[in-house]
């Protein structure tokens, strides 16, 4: 009993020496303090509202059900000729006086996906789905297979309207992409590696991305690529471009269109061009047959902190502006180099992605009030947007000329070549391009066109107007010569 107290007295000494030690390093040194609160453990992936009002666990299946109905497949086909020089494929009047191989041919086929925009057959999907593309079939949620025709594309956004001759279709409507947040639940719907009807979640993980694939091979000062995509972590892999990014009610957020990977499938990276974006464009093709962009004029970088210290500026974000090219909107309006775009309309800007993201869905002669900081000082400048060509008029969708719809640019030849390669008429290709001749045919730069179907040209006019009278569906034959070749080659396709 005597030790039993001994204890107890030892017990209450050290707690009471505890304690005043407590209060003495109190007072030196104030206890950080992690704060707790109560929550009650969730087994869903959270709540929302039913049609009733009524709170109900979270799932995806309504919105995929209904997406999946208006995401189709597109299918691209292309003949591609694997055919050299001297193993061209001779037109069928000429094959009796020839012996040759014509080399393997065959069609190339790329697949994406596309989604319906409105119950008329009218579908939205990426540039590069359907770009040289000779057919283009598109299949159904409920596998019905159609032809579909090219209305009009837009390599800035990398975004294509086609449409199929079908009614009563289903289709997603547009949702302001400017009202999603990052950290919000998406569905990505599609069809990767031709699995149709695919959908895949995840959330929004950055808005404004710009990751430069948009007329990549532009050189920069020349690049017109409007780039302010939508990232999200939802799976996208290769078929996915053109597919719908959705929010959970459904609602078109943005057409899918690009992965990040070292691998090339997804690691957890993908963009997809915003909804606002993607209406502006569908608009104007349809009512113009091109996209209206309206320009302001000037040439943008990032501001951040070491530029604002290298620059003195007051501002440590917005859109710097570095020069102004010829026929400038901006410049007219007041703007100076060394500004930092900080507001437009009332938006703020806070790089310069923002700014070519909210500049291009704009047109010609549209007004803006730019805010920007100069030396510290916020100014107001109103600006009426001009287009490329540096005027306010409506763009009109240019008409090719019937060379330039082959892909090649012709050249005349003088008195003197023609007497140096000792033919009496000619006419040389200045540069093939991307157009039928390349896709179907192997001509070269530098080959002299003498005849268009037996009929000799002396012309780059004459080509033309020979190329003109044919209709789509026609043969057309291309014969002649090149420089320091004894023989004659022949090229044929289609119109």
């Amino acid at each position: 009993m005597k030790n039993f107290g001994s204890l107890m007295l030892a017990a209450v000494l050290g707690s009471a020496i505890t304690i005043a030690a407590t209060q003495w390093m109190g007072e030196k040194n104030d206890p950080i303090k992690i704060e707790h609160i109560s929550g009650t453990p969730i087994s869903q992936v959270g709540y929302t509202t039913n049609e009733k009002g009524e709170m109900v666990p979270m799932d995806f299946t309504g919105t995929a059900e209904k997406v999946t109905k208006a995401v189709v497949h597109i299918r691209s086909t292309q003949t591609v000729s694997t055919t050299r020089r001297g193993q061209q494929e001779i037109p069928e009047q000429f094959r009796q006086f020839f012996q040759f191989d014509p080399g393997p041919r065959g069609p190339s086929q790329s697949t994406g996906s596309g989604v319906l925009i409105n119950k008329d057959g009218y579908i939205v999907t990426n540039n590069h789905v359907v770009e040289g593309a000779d057919v283009v079939n598109v299949t159904l949620y409920d596998n019905r297979e159609l032809k579909a025709e090219v209305i009009g594309t837009d390599p800035d956004t990398d975004l294509a309207v086609i449409k199929i001759n079908e009614k009563d279709l289903p289709y997603l409507s547009f949702v302001n992409s400017d009202d999603s947040k990052v950290g919000e639940w998406v569905l990505a719907v599609g069809n990767p590696f031709n699995l149709n009807s695919t959908v895949t979640a995840g959330i929004i993980s950055a808005k404004g991305r710009n990751i430069g694939i948009i007329n990549s091979s532009n050189n920069e000062q020349n690049r017109t690529a409007i780039e302010s995509f939508i990232q999200t972590d939802a799976a996208i892999n290769p078929g996915n471009s053109g597919g719908a990014l959705v929010n959970l009610q459904g609602g078109l957020l943005g057409i899918n269109t690009a992965i990040a990977s070292p691998t090339g499938s997804y690691s957890g990276y993908g963009f997809a061009v915003p909804s606002n974006i993607v209406s502006k464009v569908v608009e104007d093709l349809l009512a113009f047959g091109t996209v209206q962009r309206g320009w302001l004029g000037v040439q943008v970088q990032n501001v951040n902190g070491d530029m604002a210290k290298e620059y003195d500026l007051d501002v440590k974000e917005g859109a710097y502006v570095a020069e102004f090219p010829e026929k400038s909107a901006a410049k007219e309006a007041g703007l100076k180099q060394g500004d930092v775009v900080v507001k437009l309309d009332g938006s703020p800007i806070k790089s310069s992605t923002a700014l070519i993201e909210y500049i291009g869905r704009k047109r010609p002669g549209d007004k803006i009030v730019v805010v920007v900081n100069r030396k510290g000082k916020e100014l107001n400048y109103t600006v009426t947007l001009k287009n490329k060509s540096g005027n306010v008029g409506t763009v009109t969708r240019e008409e090719k000329d019937a060379v330039a719809s082959l892909g090649i640019e012709l050249q005349d030849l003088d008195a003197k070549t023609l007497n140096m390669l000792d033919i009496d008429y000619g006419v040389k290709v200045k540069s093939v391009g991307n157009g039928k001749l390349a896709r179907y045919t192997d001509m070269e730069e530098g080959f002299i066109i003498t005849h268009i179907n037996d009929q000799p040209v002396k012309s780059v006019e004459e080509v033309n107007e020979l190329i003109k009278k044919r209709k789509p569906g026609d043969s057309i034959t291309f014969s002649g010569i090149y420089e320091g070749s004894p023989r004659e080659y022949f090229y044929g396709l289609r119109i």
